[in-house]
């Protein structure tokens, strides 16, 4: 049967090769205790819950059930019930679907399967942006995520690449943990760009990256103390404002950063339409200040990137209240975020992110050439063709008397 012959859903799960899957079920031993329940089937049944907007482990069942006779497409004999699901969630490692995330990431940028390899900057060095996000979540329903006295949730880290604005790094963490605990376990290769926030102003951890050759572009926090050592020609046009080399002179940044650091101010609108002046720190002494400046307005990329994750997938409810099952919820968001930026990729039909990922949903299981729905998914599907009748031809059997 080709693929053509088989649903979409069947042909999405095609971008996973089941060698490449059993192999990492290996690598983590993620089967050793299971009793006929595979990690395919639990992975088809999660990545189920995203495409369809399943919100319960009794929608996942019942959506699967009501498609018995297209299991068999899936890797499937029947549809998981949704106790042993929530177990399965509750047991299995969620390193294994953080392998498939980065394994299939990996596959596709090797295949060039996502695009040119390319951020929309002339220099050569990989441009990143770090940040984090928390997704929230119900004290009632999940005591052990509170972070504060009325508030739950989770946080995702996330080191975004700007060449496919897919996440370099990932790390799931509780909501207490601040952003900067996961900055400094990263090993960043050197020649790379980092842009973030002032939330992750660690004088210490930047010395560091300025030692290894790692530049990084963040916010001017107001308590910094600085001397002017050098002012530098700014252009006529534009909004620049200032660039300068300063020496950190604070007590609590001295010491710490030792070397000259640039201070580039920049002249924007807030989200009011009002200007103010914004401060940018960065230890890339060569590029152009405009440049500087459009690479911290490029970090922008990584709240966009936040926000289709949660618009697109199922993150606003979670089918299991323990965080077991809701990290793998999070890295398999993330897989099939991946699925849907290689979708828009092949897509000659140019819509939104968010249209195209309705429009899977709405099709799943429809019998579609995968490539032809993605050039117009709103093209109704052709019509079976229907039994061929031969056609008699009959003699002249006369005039009746």
């Amino acid at each position: 049967m080709t693929l053509s012959n088989r649903g979409l859903f069947s042909q999405l799960l095609h971008v996973f090769p089941r060698n490449e899957f059993a192999s990492l079920v290996d690598k983590h031993q993620a089967e050793r205790y299971s009793k006929g329940f595979t990690c395919f089937a639990q992975f088809v049944a999660t990545l189920f819950c995203h495409l369809a907007h399943a919100e319960s482990l009794r929608e996942i069942e019942n959506g699967l059930r009501s498609c018995m006779g297209k299991l068999r497409h899936l890797g499937l004999s029947r549809a998981p019930a949704h106790s042993t699901l929530s177990y399965a969630n509750a047991h299995r490692t969620t390193a294994l679907f953080a392998d498939v995330f980065f394994s299939t990431l990996q596959r596709h940028l090797a295949q060039s399967m996502l695009g040119p390899h390319q951020h929309p900057f002339r220099f050569k060095n990989k441009l990143l942006s770090l940040d984090a996000t928390i997704i929230s979540l119900s004290l009632k329903a999940f005591p052990w995520a509170d972070y504060n006295r009325t508030k739950g949730g989770i946080k995702l880290h996330v080191v975004l690449n700007h060449a496919d604005y897919l996440p370099e790094y990932a790390c799931i963490s509780e909501a207490r943990r601040h952003e900067i605990t996961y900055a400094r376990t990263l090993e960043l290769p050197p020649g790379s760009l980092v842009a973030m926030d002032r939330a992750f102003k660690d004088f210490r951890l930047l010395s560091a990256w300025n030692e290894r050759g790692v530049f990084f572009v963040t916010r001017h926090k107001a308590d910094v103390r600085y001397v002017v050592r050098e002012r530098r020609a700014v252009p006529d046009k534009g909004n620049i404002i200032s660039d300068e080399l300063v020496e950190l002179g604070a007590k609590k940044t001295k010491g710490r950063y030792r070397p000259l650091i640039r201070r580039i101010g920049v002249l924007c609108e807030d989200s009011q339409g009002q200007q103010r002046v914004l401060f940018l720190l960065t230890n890339q002494l060569k590029f152009a200040a405009s440049t500087i400046a459009a690479i911290y307005k490029e970090r922008w990329q990584i709240e966009l990137f936040f926000k289709a994750l949660k618009q697109n997938l199922t993150l606003r409810s979670f089918v299991g209240a323990n965080e077991n099952a809701m990290r793998i919820q999070i890295w398999t968001a993330l897989i099939v975020m991946l699925l849907l930026k290689w979708l828009h990729y092949l897509s000659q039909y140019r819509c939104s992110l968010n249209n195209l990922a309705t429009a899977i949903r709405l099709n799943l299981f429809t019998y579609r050439d995968l490539q032809r729905f993605l050039n117009d998914p709103w093209d109704p599907p052709p019509e079976p063709p229907g039994p061929r009748q031969l056609r008699l031809t009959f003699g002249d059997l006369g005039q009746p008397k």
